[in-house]
């Protein structure tokens, strides 16, 4: 299978056809029954993060998610929200983070790390290669 891109506007309403897609590739390319439901939700928080930053910072670009299956079910989720508030939350310690008064948005991109880590075992967070932005890269393994 070759790569499958999906690009959308930064709404709400497009996270869950985000999820249907990963989750059917996920699927096609195959991982684990067992393992869908990870995938859903770990799909849906990532976009819904990328999707609170854009808003958070009035940003239209779209939001980019990319899926492949080259030896394993590899997702990336990319936003073009700057980097310090892609990755700013994550990175406070709890203590910290209870003393904030955070946004909605800043609320949502915070607890979205916290989830991802708790149920993706193979995660990383990093600046984009190329312009501003975070790429949040989730892997699963495949049972060919």
């Amino acid at each position: 299978m070759a790569t499958v891109r999906l690009s959308f506007s930064p709404a709400p309403v497009h996270v869950r056809t985000a999820r249907l897609v990963g989750v059917a590739v996920a699927r096609r390319a195959g991982v684990r029954e067992d393992l869908l439901d990870e995938v859903r939700l770990a799909i849906g928080e990532a976009c819904t993060r990328a999707v609170a930053l854009h808003r958070q910072y009035g940003l239209h670009d779209p939001v980019l998610v990319e899926m492949s299956d080259s030896g394993q079910y590899a997702v990336r989720v990319v936003d073009r929200a700057p980097i310090e508030a892609g990755i700013g939350l994550a990175a406070l310690p709890p203590d910290e983070l209870a003393n904030e008064a955070l946004t909605d948005e800043a609320l949502t991109t915070g607890v979205g790390f916290a989830l991802l880590a708790g149920f993706v075992e193979d995660l990383q967070v990093r600046p984009v290669d190329e312009g501003v932005g975070t790429e949040v890269r989730m892997v699963w393994p495949v049972g060919r």
